[in-house]
């Protein structure tokens, strides 16, 4: 028998059908999405997403030099005109805000329901979410089912079975009141989203905490609470931007002597043709207040909402 040589060895060369084959997909054009893809990071989609976040913008601008416009000048002109007189703005507007005592006596309001319902809905729900996700007690699934289905109903289903709930309780038309009715409907959502969070979470480096002897709450407040950062900073901005922005629950439950900015920038919008240099400069500071902190969390913010997005 003889050996097989080198030859022997090599691969027949394609032929017929499969060279077609080949040459065929070296001389494919790509397709219409693969040429608007690459077409998308070029400097043309760039500047054109630039326009439109100015345009985007154009109406807050807007809102801040009216704001900064006497009141004759607003009723006679656009607030585009300001950039041929810049002489119009002035800082009487805000002045006479802080004279204003409903507009300024309902900023301390706001701010003393809205912090109050963010922090509570934060602890209580990072203490839920844990425990959702990492201690075994009866019926826990069936309890996150239930947290779950509360997603799902409305706001405005509970108001008037709250309401008489509240005029049981003594505290209708309270601070005390608003701030419940926001951690009661911000906990459902808080609950679900840090539960996903805190699942992700390594077991093996939670049973390394164990062995170093650290309890429940050594590995809630050591371990966990610092990785859950980013989630805990996107939750705190909803619930913040939720319960500033809100004026549906504010107007039924909060005091009318003492109403937070939405409320009565909103009795403000009566007498419109009166004193459209307060509402201007309030509506203005009533949108720039939760942007500051917006913007002072955003790195987390952002990093919360893509967490799981990349394994």
């Amino acid at each position: 028998m003889t050996a097989p040589t080198s030859t022997d060895a090599l691969p027949a060369p394609p032929t017929g059908a499969a060279e077609a084959h080949t040459e065929k997909v070296k001389g494919a054009r790509p397709s219409l999405a693969s040429r608007l893809a690459a077409r998308a990071s070029g400097g043309a989609v760039q500047v054109f997403l630039i326009l439109v976040a100015l345009f985007w913008l154009m109406p807050t601008v807007g809102l801040l030099i009216s704001s900064l416009r006497d009141p004759t000048d607003i009723a006679t002109s656009g607030w585009w005109e300001v950039f041929t007189a810049p002489a119009q703005l002035t800082t009487s507007n805000y002045a006479g805000l802080l004279d204003n005592d409903v507009i300024a006596g309902s900023l301390p309001t706001t701010v003393l329901i809205t912090v109050p319902s963010t922090v509570l809905v934060v602890v209580i729900g990072s203490l839920a979410g844990y425990a959702f996700a990492w201690l075994d007690f009866p019926g826990r699934d069936w309890w996150f089912l239930l947290v779950v289905g509360l997603l799902v109903v409305p706001v405005q289903v509970a108001l008037i079975p709250v309401a008489k709930l509240f005029g049981v309780l003594g505290i209708f038309e309270t601070t005390a009141g608003v701030v419940v009715f926001h951690t009661a409907f911000g906990l459902p959502f808080a609950i679900f989203l840090l539960r996903n969070f805190f699942a992700e979470i390594p077991r093996e480096l939670l049973e390394a905490a164990r062995l170093d002897g650290a309890g429940e709450v050594g590995l809630f407040t050591r371990v966990v609470m610092p990785l859950g950062g980013p989630a805990i900073a996107s939750l705190g901005i909803f619930q913040f931007l939720w319960v500033w922005n809100d004026m549906l629950v504010a107007l039924i439950f909060a005091d009318a002597g003492s109403p937070p900015i939405t409320v009565a920038l909103q009795q403000q919008v009566r007498q419109f043709g009166n004193n459209i240099d307060i509402l201007a400069p309030g509506a203005f500071v009533s949108m720039v207040i939760p942007l500051a902190v917006f913007f002072a969390f955003q790195r987390q913010f952002v990093t919360g909402v893509m967490a799981g997005a990349v394994k």
